[in-house]
């Protein structure tokens, strides 16, 4: 019987994913001075023991008005780098592959961590030392009410920003990261440049779709520059803004073809994120941006959004919908996804996706099982 292909091997340039679970970059906002502490080692770490192929670090700033909150994970600097190394390590050394997600936060940074409300910082934030920061974007329009007005970048203000990626992806690799992915999604910074509801520019980087791309494209083709060509490079990408007018399946394909041009190996498909409303939400809702970008683009894709259980993942791949299946929520709840899926997929208890020292126990365990049903 051939093996279900979610728990098959995914070979990306000179990397080989044992599976086809990735874990999504999801924020913690609990770093200090964007330095990950013990808190992310044990978060991102479990992961790894649980199986799964692909760990991938949050959305981590390129600069430091460049994060959503005070509280996010950094890589504008040496000692963010050196924090970082030890994760990347602790995920290789436990059979996961190890991504960055590196991104810019545009008009949607500057706010308080989403437990205190997401809302814009104010003065008591200052005063615990916490001050605001002015964010940029590609034209002065808030995100919503409670967020800042963004100041519109110049050309100048889109050159430092394009030096902070590159500077970032630099450090990634020293870090020893095996996958960066670009994030274009959910309304950060270039997400906001692709977007017509949030871009209003009248010079080369505004207007038609060409023009909108442009930006996003330097910064990946910037990124892909630096980052070794035997190296995956991932680009997260917003599918469809869900409001008309917005961005349109049809714009996400050709920035697709247009990145992966550059360089780019996997597009990761989710949706919305520039607009405060929420779209109609069913297990698997995104799965059908992933699978019309695999399509139209000829790139890889990965799919993304409640996909909930092991047969829905494994429907998703097989099917030739996505390539891979990323987790964000549902891995909170089970880190041992991976893990379990065999047993949902297979009927075998097989935990040769574990470490070594999980692995061990897992296995007197399902031998202590076997003993119990025959008594």
């Amino acid at each position: 019987m051939s093996s279900p292909q979610l728990l098959t091997p995914f070979k990306i340039r000179d990397l080989t994913l044992k599976n086809r679970v990735v874990i999504s970059p999801m924020c913690q906002y609990s770093a200090v001075d964007g330095v990950v502490n013990d808190w992310h080692l044990v978060h991102l770490g479990r992961f790894a023991l649980g199986g799964a192929g692909l760990v991938i670090v949050e959305a981590t700033g390129v600069e430091a008005r460049g994060r959503i909150s005070p509280g996010d994970v950094g890589l504008w600097n040496d000692e963010q780098a050196r924090a970082l190394a030890r994760i990347a390590d602790f995920l290789k050394a436990n059979g996961a592959a190890a991504g960055i997600q590196l991104a810019h936060a545009g008009r949607k940074g500057s706010t308080k961590r989403p437990w205190d409300g997401g809302a814009e910082l104010d003065a008591a934030d200052a005063a615990k030392g916490e001050a605001a920061w002015e964010t940029v974007a590609p034209s002065a329009i808030k995100f919503a009410d409670p967020y800042p007005m963004p100041k519109a970048m110049s050309t100048a203000d889109m050159a430092e920003v394009i030096v902070a990626f590159r500077e970032a992806t630099r450090r990634a690799y020293d870090a020893g990261f095996d996958v960066v992915e670009v994030h274009a999604a959910h309304g950060y910074l270039l997400h906001e440049f692709l977007s017509p509801l949030s871009n209003r520019r009248t010079d080369a980087y505004g207007g038609d779709r060409e023009g909108r791309m442009r930006f996003p494209l330097e910064v990946i083709e910037t990124v892909r520059a630096v980052w070794p060509m035997n190296k995956a490079l991932f680009l997260r990408v917003s599918t469809v803004d869900h409001l008309e007018g917005g961005l349109t399946v049809e714009d996400t394909v050709a920035f697709a073809k247009a990145a992966k041009a550059l360089g780019v190996d996997v597009v990761d498909c989710s949706s919305g994120g520039n607009i405060t409303t929420p779209p109609p939400l069913f297990p698997g809702y995104q799965v059908q941006y992933a699978e019309a970008v695999r399509k139209e683009a000829g790139v890889a894709t990965m799919a993304v959004g409640l996909i909930l259980d092991a047969k829905l993942a494994e429907e998703i791949v097989a099917g030739g919908k996505a390539d891979l299946v990323a987790l964000a929520r549902p891995a909170l709840d089970d880190p041992n996804f991976a893990i379990h899926a065999v047993g949902t997929l297979t009927g075998a208890a097989d935990y040769g996706f574990a470490p070594l020292p999980a692995k061990s126990g897992l296995d007197r365990l399902a031998q202590s099982l076997r003993h119990m049903t025959k008594g």
